[in-house]
């Protein structure tokens, strides 16, 4: 059964020592905004990441496949749902479409959660999915870094090389300078990012996101880049707690309490007014996030809207008070 409450959430990402998203159209360096320097990571990062953990966390689960799979065709993805559906693969028909898209939602946890263009190829249709994200941004201005490295191995074309002995003799025959290169490579020393997510009750009931995956997607973000290391993302982590905004209304009515639920009882923007995070007076530049101060307005919480935190992710969600164990807002 699909979720009934819309939902909003917001988390923040600490990066030290690396590139949290570089641009590749600018040499790979970070991602920012050239007007205030603060940086930023796409929405299709943080949903890269939240798909790679998903299919290694549930992998061979009912439901938690992957239509969008690093170094594949989306139309093999789009073919496989229709054939799930039970239709012609080749077939363009309306009825066909629409099997093959019901089918995708109820296969593909990325299409039942963040949606999909399928209309290319097979055509099954597209979905709008009930989970949008926001660019992740910085809090404060960083400071991007362009630094030369040295490779001590060359990696070069041998012609006529056919053999292991081929390359040693011609190995030998080079000076030991032409057998290393230098590279760069871009980081920042550190940024503190902020990221916000929306959840849609009604567009839930379209693809079927049930409360199954809302717990699923708040473990992914938890855990998300604790199964992404690598040398430009070895130092970075989602900090606890994960705060999520729950409508659940206000009026005595139960139809009509089930409404505000669904639609909402505060704006958005409201509502993430209430997290307050600060750089600390005495820090210039920062390094971790105990320089940064970090309150919550539970007092202000908007009536029928629940305000939870979530520490782990594998654990309960907290609702309407701070937890102990809070790295934030503590």
């Amino acid at each position: 059964m699909a979720i009934n409450n819309r939902y909003e959430f917001m988390f923040y990402i600490q990066c030290r020592n690396g590139n949290p998203n570089g641009d590749p159209d600018l040499g790979n360096a970070p991602r920012m905004d050239p007007q205030d320097m603060h940086g930023y990571i796409t929405d299709v990062a943080i949903k890269r990441r939240i798909r790679n953990y998903v299919q290694a966390a549930f992998s061979g689960r009912p439901g938690m496949e992957m239509l969008v799979k690093s170094a594949t065709n989306i139309n093999t993805g789009i073919a496989r749902a229709k054939d799930f559906a039970g239709v012609d693969v080749s077939a363009k028909g309306k009825n066909e479409v629409y099997a093959g898209r019901r089918a995708a939602c109820e296969h593909f946890f990325d299409v039942r959660t963040f949606g999909a263009v399928m209309s290319t190829g097979p055509n099954a249709g597209q979905v709008r999915g009930p989970v949008q994200l926001t660019f992740a941004r910085s809090l404060d201005p960083i400071s991007a870094q362009d630094i030369a490295i040295t490779r001590m191995a060359a990696a070069k074309d041998v012609a006529g090389a056919k053999t292991v002995e081929d390359y040693l003799k011609w190995e030998a025959e080079q000076s030991e300078d032409s057998l290393r290169t230098m590279g760069r490579k871009q980081f920042i020393p550190y940024g503190l990012y902020e990221a916000r997510g929306f959840i849609s009750a009604n567009l839930a009931q379209e693809t079927g996101f049930d409360e199954a995956d809302l717990k699923a997607l708040f473990e992914a973000i938890l855990n998300m880049y604790e199964h992404d290391r690598s040398a430009s993302k070895g130092e970075m982590a989602v900090i606890t707690p994960l705060v999520i905004f729950r409508h659940v209304g206000t009026d005595s009515d139960e139809s009509q309490r089930a409404r505000q639920a669904k639609l909402g009882c505060a704006p958005a923007h409201r509502l993430f007014e209430l997290v307050e995070v600060k750089k600390k007076p005495d820090v210039d530049c920062p390094r971790d996030r105990s320089d940064y101060t970090a309150h919550i307005h539970l007092e202000k919480r908007p009536a029928g809207v629940d305000i939870g935190f979530m520490t782990s992710p594998y654990g309960d969600i907290v609702w309407n008070q701070v937890p102990e164990d809070a790295e934030f807002f503590g």
